[in-house]
């Protein structure tokens, strides 16, 4: 198992917490992080490029002139590539460019990233982010002065209908430097874009359980 320190709001520490070595100490596998990482970014194009060919624009179903005897060349339809008005050649069509990884990777990826944070001394527990109301400029003082942080992730454990947990959430959400998410929406991207990873310990008992 491994140990970590579990501190307070004033960077005090209050205790330890044992977690899964096969989810905060495991080998940090680059090729996973890649995968999800590229997954998540794929995921957010929308693919609503599209153009239409000579099928789809409208009109165009005589020749324009006679095949012979007019002196210009011969033409089928006004709706070819070359006309003015006409299809575009081999155009680009609209399309889903979504796929998921099996749920080894995905799963695999939190894992090595989880450790990645502990190995490289960036993963802080804290025994809860309580402050009490929703306040962003309380929260950004708690985190860059007490704390000490200046880029991270706050991931907060407990039920959706904790106060805790929302006022959290919201008090971080606005900040520029700092992101909050809910246990369940712990993703790679967002901890990949911050230097250091909080957890309440709620959440990483939580993330260890779904993990394991």
């Amino acid at each position: 198992m491994a140990t970590f320190d579990v501190y307070n709001l004033e960077k005090q520490k209050v205790g330890t917490i044992d977690l899964a070595d096969s989810v905060f100490a495991t080998e940090v596998n680059e090729n996973l992080i890649y995968e999800v990482a590229k997954m998540q970014q794929i995921n957010k194009r929308r693919g609503t490029v599209g153009v239409k060919n000579r099928s789809l624009v409208s009109g165009g179903g005589k020749k324009p002139w006679k095949q012979k005897g007019t002196g210009r060349a011969r033409q089928g339809s006004i709706r070819a590539s070359h006309w003015v008005g006409g299809g575009k050649a081999m155009a680009p069509k609209s399309r889903d460019y979504f796929y998921r990884p099996p749920a080894k990777v995905r799963k695999g990826a939190l894992r090595s990233v989880l450790s990645l944070r502990a190995q490289e001394g960036k993963l802080l527990v804290v025994e809860n982010f309580d402050l009490g109301e929703i306040k962003a400029k309380k929260a950004l003082a708690t985190l860059t002065g007490k704390l000490g942080l200046g880029s991270a992730l706050l991931v907060v454990g407990g039920v959706p209908t904790d106060a805790a947990r929302v006022n959290a959430i919201k008090s971080v959400r606005n900040l520029a430097s700092f992101d909050a998410l809910p246990v369940e929406g712990f993703n790679l991207e967002t901890a990949l874009r911050h230097s250091e990873l909080v957890l309440t310990s709620a959440a990483a008992k939580q993330l260890e359980g779904a993990l394991s």
